[in-house]
């Protein structure tokens, strides 16, 4: 056993100690060679030195290809061992890498590419019907220097590992960027550090008390910082991951039934899906051997963990609380209440904080709701754009999330609303913003403002308040649908609900208060504004 080994193995509850993604990726693979990582939709079964072994040719085959240390990669890849294989391998050759969700388009995809100035954009010909081989050629014409590459099963760029020069050591240089939907139309290119995707990781695993038994769900794509945090927790503790590229509700729960996947994940969308599907089968648990049902990302009814726990397994939700700038700062524990489970997000572990600040900036004590401020080792590097930066930390060096919350004694957070302007639906950031200056363009449109509404499917949904040109000829949800369709707004993103209004009232700023909006529909589906209940 090595030197490094045998320091990283000063095991914690938190696993392996090492400080880079390669040297994690090294360390776990010397440790536990033949134990399961991973197992796929396609029965395929990839143990973790096969997964070191794979990454370590990718990066020479990277290198083949003149990618060198601080070049900067894109890749929009669905999930897979060979993306997971790609982004490990990127940190062994040193490049600054930035995956790109796969659902996002064009228009985004140039905008990002050139906003890092990304000398390669790594695609699959297709994915779920899209052929992504042509829109990156699209944005190869327009955004200089950029190479693409097209891989597809068999199609890996793959080299001789002896070739490869010797890794990154510093685990606090920017070598990742996400990017995420906020509040401003544009995506925002949010850094990170090998150091700090670790310390997310460690959080999950300390909080939800992981071991080598695990075996998790990966359906979040592999390009979000919450898939490579799994990929990590995975590295961290030697558990195995089961994974798909595509999420369909039964096959994906077969695969889980069948390969006894302790930790069900992750989010609304999921869980419902598997709610339904439990219901039509008639059987519960539908996971036998699940410990808890993971959450995060959106809000949830009240009810829905004691359903999950009837009707999925083990202990209900489990759920944490995390941004692109400061993923996994807290998560629930085994050992929570019913009552936790249903409303809290958990508590920090791994060197994070939480705090919760008032209006005037002092900040508030039990129970007292107001702004979720976060910083710890997981904490983002700053923005792509370095004009974002300014405010987005306070003083003391917590992170300004816009969200609204409370502690409760023991430090468990509950999250209530948000400042930002922001829908989160079925986990994604959708910028409120930036859809309402695509329906400006709608001739039947006389004035609009874009609100988010709960759902009990999606967390919530997208609602447009309309003031039609013509209250004698208004539009409908089809034809602004339809008009939608003419823009490059990403489908994603289109209302699903629309109101008519005869006047959109501001106040003596001139702006919108969303929030009496949002009141007045919620009343008027007989929900309480204050919990978004039926009343």
């Amino acid at each position: 056993m090595s030197d490094n080994l045998t320091k990283a193995l000063s095991e914690s509850p938190a696993g392996l100690s090492s400080t880079t993604i390669w040297q994690l990726t090294q360390d776990r693979a010397e440790l536990t060679p033949d134990a399961e990582f991973a197992v796929d939709e396609h029965g395929r079964h990839v143990t973790f030195a096969a997964f070191r072994d794979l990454a370590a040719e990718v990066a020479a085959g990277l290198i083949e290809r003149g990618i060198r240390h601080g070049d900067v990669v894109s890749w929009q890849l669905p999930t897979s061992v060979e993306s997971m294989a790609l982004s490990v391998a990127l940190t062994r050759i040193g490049a600054v890498q930035n995956p790109i969700i796969p659902m996002l388009r064009a228009t985004e995809v140039e905008f990002i590419t050139r906003q890092v100035g990304a000398r390669l954009l790594i695609v699959p010909s297709s994915y779920r019907g899209f052929d992504h081989a042509a829109m990156a050629k699209q944005v190869q014409d327009r955004v200089d220097s950029l190479d693409v590459l097209v891989v597809d099963d068999g199609d890996w760029p793959v080299g001789d590992p002896g070739s490869i020069p010797e890794p990154r050591t510093d685990p606090d240089a920017v070598g990742w960027i996400f990017y995420t939907s906020g509040s401003t139309a544009a995506p925002k290119g949010v850094k990170h550090s090998d150091a700090g995707l670790i310390a997310a990781a460690r959080t999950f695993v300390v909080n939800l008390e992981l071991t080598e038994a695990d075996r998790l769900a990966e359906f979040v794509p592999v390009a979000h910082v919450g898939g490579i945090a799994h990929m990590l927790d995975a590295l961290l503790v030697g558990h195995a991951l089961i994974m798909s590229a595509v999420f369909d509700p039964v096959a994906c729960a077969d695969l889980l039934i069948e390969h006894e996947a302790t930790l069900i994940g992750s989010g609304l969308p999921f869980t419902n899906a598997y709610l339904q599907l439990s219901a039509e089968r008639g059987v519960a648990p539908l996971f036998p051997h699940s410990r808890a049902t993971l959450g995060g990302g959106s809000g949830r009814p009240p009810g829905l963990s004691a359903a999950t726990a009837e009707r999925l397994g083990g202990v209900g939700i489990i759920s944490g609380y995390g941004m692109t700038e400061c993923p996994y700062i807290t998560w629930g524990t085994p050992h929570d209440t019913a009552e936790q489970h249903a409303v809290y997000e958990g508590i920090p572990s791994s060197g994070g904080e939480v705090r919760i600040v008032g209006p005037d900036g002092h900040v508030l004590g039990v129970g007292e709701t107001g702004e979720i401020r976060v910083r710890g080792p997981q904490l983002f590097h700053g923005y792509v754009d370095p004009a974002l930066d300014d405010g987005a930390l306070d003083e003391d060096g917590f992170f300004r999330t816009g969200d609204l919350g409370h502690l409760d004694a023991d430090g468990r957070l509950g999250v209530t609303g948000r400042l930002k302007d922001v829908i989160i639906r079925k986990m994604e950031n959708i910028s409120a913003q930036e859809v309402e200056a695509v329906l400006v363009g709608d001739p039947a449109i006389a004035d609009v403002v874009v609100i988010g509404l709960p759902d009990e499917v999606s967390g919530e949904r997208v609602c447009a308040v309309v003031v039609p040109q013509d209250p004698a000829a208004p539009p409908t949800l089809e034809s602004v649908r339809a008009h939608l369709r003419t823009t490059t707004l990403n489908v994603r993103k289109f209302p699903e609900q629309i109101e008519l209004v005869d006047t959109l009232a501001r106040n003596s700023l001139g702006k919108i208060v969303k929030s009496d909006l949002r009141q007045r529909f919620l009343a008027a589906e007989g929900l309480d504004p204050k919990t978004s209940e039926k009343s």
